[in-house]
């Protein structure tokens, strides 16, 4: 199995990592504690204590990410492209979504640790980007007579 694949599992377990540890075990407490009904978890409304939001962007996030890394890490193995390179790219992604995510969940909101957050979401966008770019290239020339 390519590194690129490796990391799309790494970044499904870190998925449903942050939804177990930064969402369920929160709903869990509270309806075991009593102080919550299991109905009282509404989907896309912020309510609830700052960190339990805030771990529902960060898994938000990595729901949102995952599609996309996941067809660059496919598309590389159905086309054979496997590259030092891209396994490089594939590594800083998931560094950097993790990096994101622990500061999304740990950190109160403040100017500086949106700024660390963006600064660990627009590497994965370069990384995204450049992995496509280096998929693209390299079928393309495959492909050339």
């Amino acid at each position: 199995m390519t590194t690129p694949l490796w990391v799309l599992l790494a970044f499904s377990i870190w998925t449903l990592l942050v939804l177990f540890f930064g969402v369920g075990i929160y709903r869990v407490h509270r309806v075991l504690s009593g102080q919550a009904e299991m109905t009282e978890f509404r989907g896309g409304v912020d309510e609830g204590a700052p960190i339990y939001c805030r771990a529902m962007r960060a898994h938000a996030n990595c729901v949102e990410n995952l599609p996309i890394y996941a067809a660059l890490a496919v598309t590389a193995a159905i086309a054979g492209i496997d590259t030092p390179r891209l396994d490089q790219l594939a590594i800083a992604i998931l560094i950097a979504r993790i990096g994101q995510s622990l500061v999304h969940m740990i950190f109160p909101e403040t100017k500086a640790t949106v700024g660390v957050r963006f600064a660990f979401f627009s590497a994965q966008l370069v990384a995204f980007f450049w992995m496509a770019i280096i998929i693209a290239t390299t079928a393309l020339a495959a492909q050339m007579p």
